[in-house]
């Protein structure tokens, strides 16, 4: 049975600059050298950290970082904490600093504000790499925090200073924001968010609503995939969520759907038209 699908990839998806730029830096020096280590997975998708391995890159923890000598590092889009630049310094590695350019200057503001003896309370979500950068900024002692309800019972000082992870919500940092406030907080809040990835939101509920059905594509590591994620199941319920072409299935169609193919900021767009190329097989 043939499903005759009409598909059409979003060209707003895909990777935002900051990745680009990592990839981009990373693909140059595996060209020149033959291998690179990168902290931490270069994007959090699975198949584009797969096609780079396969060129010579090498992932590497925190913890063996302080085991190299005299070799270059990359560091990925979502920055790093002050240590790993010190460490990098005492063990002669050269850093490629792929840091978002949006990233470093949260990095900047936070780091100014924890020298003004201001307390920090951070939105975003715990363990994340790009979170671990900012509380470096404070020698740790940043309150983080993924939801309002983290913060009940919790002695919060009357005064402090908010700020969010590049790729939060930007409602939902504003209702944070007014619930703390109407707390009886004195708030300073930042808004920090990325607007390369704040603007998806709206560009694809516009999309999706040109769809029967719609494959978001993402890795499940993405924090920012899983929110865009919920933006399309929102406006489209027709949605599923899919890592790679394994995970696409006939049973998700049917025939003569029209299918909106859109992803992540870390998501490549070499993996929607591998996609892309599935479905139009059907």
């Amino acid at each position: 049975m043939s499903y005759n699908l009409q598909v059409t990839i979003d060209r707003d998806s895909g990777f935002c600059f900051g990745v680009v730029y990592a990839i981009d830096m990373a693909e140059e020096i595996l060209e020149e050298d033959g291998y690179l280590y990168c902290l931490g997975d270069i994007v959090h998708n699975d198949e584009e950290v797969l096609r780079l391995t396969n060129k010579g890159l090498r992932i590497i923890t925190h913890e063996d970082l302080p085991n190299l000598k005299n070799e270059k590092v990359l560091i990925r889009a979502h920055g790093e904490a002050p240590e790993t630049y010190k460490t990098a310094l005492d063990n002669n590695i050269i850093l490629i600093d792929a840091s978002c350019p949006v990233v470093l200057k949260l990095q900047n503001r936070i780091k100014s504000s924890y020298d003004q003896n201001e307390k920090i309370l951070i939105f975003g979500k715990h363990g994340h790499a790009e979170v671990i950068g900012l509380e470096g900024q404070t020698n740790n002692e940043a309150l983080v925090f993924m939801d309002i309800n983290e913060l009940d019972g919790v002695d919060l000082p009357k005064q402090f200073t908010l700020y969010s992870q590049t790729t939060k919500s930007t409602d939902k940092f504003y209702k944070i924001k007014d619930e703390l406030i109407s707390r009886g907080y004195d708030v300073k809040a930042n808004d920090t968010i990325c607007r390369q990835v704040s603007n998806r939101y709206d560009d694809l509920r516009k999309f999706v609503k040109n769809f029967d059905k719609i494959v978001f594509v993402s890795g499940k590591k993405s924090s920012n995939g899983k929110v865009l994620y919920e933006v399309c199941k929102e406006e489209n319920p027709g949605t599923y969520f899919v890592s790679n072409t394994a995970e696409i299935s006939t049973e998700m169609f049917s025939p003569n759907d029209r299918v909106g193919i859109c992803g992540a900021t870390s998501t490549p767009m070499w993996l929607m038209e591998s996609v892309k190329k599935v479905l139009e097989g059907y």
